[in-house]
């Protein structure tokens, strides 16, 4: 053997090439997928794009990008780390907060109780993934993907189950995403045309002290109620309180854009990498996507219940299409709302109504996992 064929077969032994796995190669294949979803689809790119590339590139053999066992670690292994202490998951928060108006709920605040509603998915999908085999602290975790709220998912699975995280952070954002073609079945399933069509009064005004007050009264009502939840629900009402206060433009407009986008790049490319395929294609994972499904639906119906209980007990001054608004993804989740009332009734506008939910959502899903970190941490 010459020395260049020596050199050949060293540089192919010491490529990824010789390195690929089946499951490497299905990772990347599905990882694709989810780019073709985030760029061509258009389906939450701000999430699905970093997280499916972490995906693929953590599915790239031998670059040890995710390796913590030696000294010096990977890249992405130190990124994570963030995730790890739930670190990331409170940033989020700090820039939802300053980025949500939480007018709509506080000029109705009935919209608590389809928020509420909306949490019914937490408690099927829990039922359903005990009866799968799934432990207490796993089932919890998987549970609350019901809340579309990716940020919450992560925290409470890195607190309760961190060998889930890959497939509950996966399904939490892919089940965000797909919300324009899961929930308008459902909404239609379960409303009258009559109900679609119902337009709904003008909110009255929200004063500017009711609003510096909102955040404050959560956070000490909230905290007391739940310590566990003071990262999530703590970050969220500074954040708003950064909006409302008006002095503080400048910190405000750091939170809603520089630092979220920042950490935003960071979460979701380092949870894309922690789908190796090693460990992702095992058949927990088929059962963990299929649970996320059950209660991202079961969410829906129960927020379109209580809308629908609302419409009743108002004599029908409250369309029940933004029942489905209460799951936590703003405010994509309200935009669904707006679409399929405009379709029944093109006089229609309900985003602004619909907002009062979802924000009480995001509120919502965080005292769930509090609950549940409370019950089973």
């Amino acid at each position: 053997m010459n020395l260049f064929t020596q050199s050949i077969i060293k540089l192919w032994q010491a490529s990824g090439f010789a390195a690929l796995t089946w499951q490497a190669l299905v990772m990347i294949l599905i990882s694709c997928v989810l780019l073709y979803l985030a760029i061509a689809k258009e389906f939450e790119p701000l999430l699905l794009l970093p997280l499916s590339f972490g995906m693929l590139l953590a599915n790239l053999p031998l670059t040890g990008l995710m390796d913590g066992t030696s000294e010096p670690g990977g890249l992405l292994y130190y990124l994570y780390q963030g995730v790890k202490l739930g670190i990331y998951p409170s940033l989020i928060f700090l820039g939802i907060g300053a980025m949500t108006d939480f007018g709509p709920l506080i000029a109705r605040p009935s919209s608590m109780l389809m928020g509420a509603g909306a949490q019914f998915g937490i408690a099927v999908a829990f039922i359903a993934a005990n009866l799968f085999g799934f432990n207490e602290k796993a089932a919890a975790a998987i549970s609350i993907v019901g809340g579309a709220d990716g940020p919450t998912a992560i925290f409470l699975t890195t607190k309760l189950a961190p060998a889930y995280l890959a497939p509950i952070a996966i399904a939490a954002y892919s089940y965000m995403a797909l919300i324009p073609m899961i929930q308008p079945p459902i909404m239609r399933l379960l409303t009258t045309k009559e109900e679609r069509e119902i337009e709904m009064e003008q909110q009255r005004p929200v004063s500017k002290l009711e609003k510096i007050c909102f955040p404050v009264i959560v956070s000490v009502f909230c905290i007391l109620l739940l310590p566990s939840v003071a990262p999530l629900i703590g970050m969220l009402m500074l954040g708003n309180l950064f909006r409302e206060s008006g002095v503080v433009d400048r910190l405000s407009d750091t939170a809603q854009n520089a630092l979220i986008n920042i950490v935003t790049i960071f979460l979701s490319l380092t949870v894309g990498a922690t789908a190796n395929g090693t460990e992702f294609l095992k058949p927990e994972t088929l059962g963990i996507i299929a649970l996320g499904l059950i209660a991202f639906t079961f969410s829906t119906v129960g927020g379109l219940l209580i809308g629908k209980l609302m419409c009743w007990a108002t004599k029908g001054k409250i369309n029940p299409l933004i029942g489905s608004a209460g799951v936590s993804a703003v405010p994509m989740a309200a935009r669904v709302s707006q679409i399929e009332g405009a379709k029944a009734n093109p006089a229609n506008y309900l985003l602004m109504h619909a907002m009062g939910p979802n924000v009480a959502g995001v509120i919502g899903s965080a005292v769930t996992a509090g609950i549940l970190l409370a019950l089973f941490g």
